[in-house]
């Protein structure tokens, strides 16, 4: 046991872990990977256990801006200062609380009110704010004018207005616009640059952001690869697929929302990555794309799995190597035993979130004929 470095851990619903030594909450990880795998060898890369997060989204009240209270998903808990979210984060925090430390919030209870989130996302050389409103609110026109003037002074480099509806509770929505900067947030990752929709997903944390893509190209650079496919599945905005295209014949990124194959799409002008091609398909659709071999597979599935019909299609297309991204050790270990063909070569632990039970693996599974190190 230690103490917490957050004075609002135990009432704030997000952190869970912070009263236990940060070694112990990374063995615990580690035994669920192993578990899930069936393998002993797990490698494990940390980074920061605090001030790694580049995304928050923060509630308002009243008063300013917090985070749901623990148990009481109504209520909210003030927030100066978040100790997992990095220092450019906090700065912008700090900017939103002094300029909006009174407003009309929106209550969850009654769904009316006008201001819910600020969405705060700060990767490496980037920064966005995007408030989000109440679309059923009838004086949204006096808090965007609030909003514009508080941009002209911010030094968030983009400021949106996101429209949710009262009857749904989220942060995002693709009724938004600019009101300083562009829709679009840049990472840079192993010297190349990756456009992403600040409405959209990425990872969190950059720092270990990097050590997964150096991790999984390293993999892939141990098998003889030039006149192979690669296929990166449930591929976003087309990370792995243009990552490593260099490596491979070619690569195909499949991705089921089309915003993200728009976003992929410029990625690959952008990196001129002219061996990549993403198509907008729902993964249980593989079967209507012809892959030949020898085919190398990257699945980065959302945390329920990967889709029956898609495993189905994967061992009939029997790639010569499949690498698991997983966001969830029991949904992991339900979907290995899948790929009865194969082996675990090499398994890795990625602590992309400290403070918290999360984690992100990364498994190597090999045909079980296959065993030699390259193929």
């Amino acid at each position: 046991m230690v103490d917490p470095l957050c004075p609002y851990f135990g009432t704030c619903g997000g952190c869970t872990s912070q009263h236990i030594a940060y070694e112990d909450q990374v063995l615990q990880k580690r035994k669920a990977l192993e578990s899930a795998t069936g393998t002993q060898e797990v490698r494990v890369i940390t980074g920061n256990p605090y001030h790694y997060r580049n995304r928050m989204d923060f509630v308002f009240h009243p008063r300013g801006l917090g985070l749901r209270r623990k148990g009481e998903w109504w209520s909210i808990v003030d927030i100066e200062r978040c100790v997992i979210s990095n220092a450019n984060l906090n700065t912008l925090l700090a900017e939103v609380r002094s300029s909006f430390n009174e407003v009309e919030a929106f209550d969850v209870k009654k769904k009316r009110g006008l201001y819910r989130y600020a969405v705060i996302r700060t990767p490496q050389h980037d920064s966005s704010i995007s408030f989000v409103l109440n679309e059923d609110a009838s004086n949204k026109q006096e808090a965007i004018e609030r909003i514009k003037t508080f941009a002209e002074r911010s030094t968030a480099k983009n400021v949106l207005v996101t429209y949710v509806s009262c009857e749904t509770d989220s942060s995002v929505s693709d009724e938004n616009f600019v009101i300083k900067g562009d829709a679009f947030l840049t990472e840079t990752i192993l010297g190349k640059q990756f456009k992403y929709s600040i409405q959209g997903f990425f990872q969190n944390n950059s720092e270990l952001l990097q050590e997964m893509h150096s991790y999984v190209q390293g993999l892939l650079k141990g098998y003889d690869t030039q006149h192979a496919t690669l296929l990166d599945l449930y591929g976003g905005v087309g990370t792995f697929g243009i990552l490593n295209a260099s490596l491979f014949k070619k690569a195909v990124v499949v991705e089921s929302v089309q915003s993200c194959i728009d976003a992929c799409n410029e990625n690959i002008s952008l990196n001129s990555a002219s061996n990549v091609t993403g198509i907008c398909l729902d993964a249980m659709q593989l079967r209507k794309l012809e892959l030949p071999s020898p085919l190398f597979v990257i699945t980065d599935p959302p945390r329920s799995g990967m889709h029956p019909k898609t495993i189905q299609r994967l061992r009939e297309l029997q790639p010569e190597v499949v690498i698991y991204i997983s966001c969830n050790m029991e949904q992991l270990a339900k979907d290995l035993p899948k790929f009865p063909q194969y082996r675990v070569k090499s398994a890795a632990l990625f602590d992309f979130f400290p403070q918290t039970p999360h984690s992100e693996a990364v498994v190597e599974l090999v045909k079980k004929e296959e065993q030699v190190d390259n193929i």
